[in-house]
């Protein structure tokens, strides 16, 4: 990549931050509008959990390969791919005419997703290549997630009561157009100076142990933990894993290098990134139902009740960058760790929801620590790489974000599923599994990261 002024390499990174505002922006639009949708197109639970989990699934499988083949064929022709299909994902999934079609359109958001946020941080780390500098600019990039949480249940609750959940995709027409002319205009084509090759099969390894997996745990409460189909499905997501690790290690150039998670720090932010988006995932999940079908919210109103958490989020992303570049990863962590185990804790065993300022400490707790984990997990990522594979480092940081989204979901869905106390006693074990997930964040992060700098 040629040498950049500050300005060109400022409008670089925003352009591939209105990339991440788009994908980022759909789930949390999408997550005020669960109900909505499930009331016109007849859904269950489980129809719920699919709307979000056929994106991660598809996303997560992907992203490995669409990084490495970034660095391969060009970072901006992808990243230029990328927004054309989730542009037009968009569009379909505003016209889904059933449930089985709404599904069915948004893999093909998903299939431009997966180009879209591991080849932006390919090109952020290749633009902004001294340490600090990157450092800051991943905290201006993990703090567009903060303003996709603050903005998406606003936008969403008011374009659901006032025109539908229909045009809540429509907000992606406008900024993918807009990031597609500006790319094509001011990205500069980069590439990696020797790419990795394709791996076919482990692509389809990993296709069939997240599919698999997310159907065996979404379908179970109603099939039946020891039905023959759901211990079909588990079954062979146990032997796809088997397959990737004893297929892999003998690839000259596997499509997941083990041998990087001999690495403490590296293994420990994928770690930390799987349970902390997993605690994301089931925390909108479960809250979306909450204040919509318990309390009897508008979606609007779901949206404005969520708003502290997204506020915290968007503050404390910017400044868990500017700590990662100045002190390490360890002490955002630590305060990520704690503060979403706090805010669990509070909803399980407090029950934080029956009181409006409990409900609003546990919201700014969760979104405090949501926003300090993002800068961490991707800069350690990152750095635990070579410059030349950084589409294949970002993208082992994006698909773990994508998995732990995944199973959050559907494990917290299975949860309220298979309760038959009621949603409000299911939510208490949905909680724990939260907290759950907040502490293994905090004592990974003390862990691994004490001898990074």
């Amino acid at each position: 990549m040629p040498e950049l002024t500050h300005r060109r390499r400022l409008l670089v990174l925003a352009i591939c931050c209105m990339s991440l505002l788009i994908v980022s922006l759909d789930n949390t639009v999408l997550n005020v509008a669960l109900p909505s949708m499930r009331e016109e197109l007849h859904a269950d639970v489980a129809g719920m959990q699919w709307v979000i989990d056929a994106y991660t699934v598809v996303l997560a499988s992907l992203l490995m390969l669409a990084g490495s083949t970034a660095d391969r064929i060009g970072r901006r022709k992808v990243f230029t791919a990328g927004l054309v299909l989730f542009t037009l994902g968009s569009v379909l999934c505003s016209l889904a005419p059933d449930l089985t079609s709404l599904v069915a359109f948004r893999t093909v958001q998903a299939v431009g997703g997966s180009m879209l946020n591991p080849v932006a941080m390919s090109i952020i780390t290749n633009t902004f290549t001294e340490p600090r500098a990157r450092a800051r600019a991943i905290g201006v990039w993990g703090g567009v997630v903060g303003i996709s949480m603050a903005a998406g249940p606003l936008v969403g609750g008011v374009l659901t009561d006032t025109v539908g959940w229909r045009s809540i995709f429509w907000i992606n027409l406008p900024i993918g157009l807009l990031a597609l002319f500006l790319t094509l205009r001011y990205v500069p084509e980069s590439r990696a100076p020797r790419p990795r090759r394709v791996d076919p099969v482990g692509q389809l390894l990993v296709m069939t142990l997240l599919g698999c997996l997310t159907y065996a745990i979404i379908e179970a409460p109603v099939a039946g933990w020891t039905s023959p189909l759901i211990l079909g499905f588990a079954g062979a997501a146990a032997l796809a894993l088997t397959g990737l690790l004893l297929y892999e290690p003998r690839r000259a150039e596997p499509l997941i290098d083990l041998r990087f998670f001999r690495s403490a720090p590296f293994s420990g932010a994928t770690v930390i990134a799987v349970c902390s988006f997993a605690a994301l995932g089931g925390f909108l999940f479960v809250n979306t139902l909450y204040l919509q079908d318990v309390r009897g919210l508008t979606a609007l109103g779901a949206g404005l009740h969520m708003l502290p958490m997204a506020v915290l989020t968007l503050v404390c992303a910017p400044l868990s960058g500017r700590l990662v570049g100045s002190r390490g990863p360890r002490l955002p962590l630590l305060i990520a760790g704690g503060t979403m185990t706090a805010a669990g804790v509070l909803f399980a065993a407090f029950e934080a929801e029956t009181s409006t300022p409990l409900l609003f400490t546990g919201y700014v707790l969760f979104g405090l620590g949501f926003g300090m984990v993002n800068a961490p997990i991707t800069n350690t990522a990152v750095s635990g790489m070579p410059r030349a594979q950084a589409g294949v480092a970002a993208a082992v940081a994006s698909t773990s974000r994508q998995i732990g989204q995944t199973l959050g979901v559907a494990v917290i869905g299975a949860v309220l599923a298979s309760h038959t106390a009621g949603f409000v006693a299911a939510s208490r074990q949905a909680w724990w599994v939260i907290a759950g997930c907040g502490l293994i964040v905090l004592l990974v992060g003390a862990a691994t990261t004490t001898r990074l700098k």
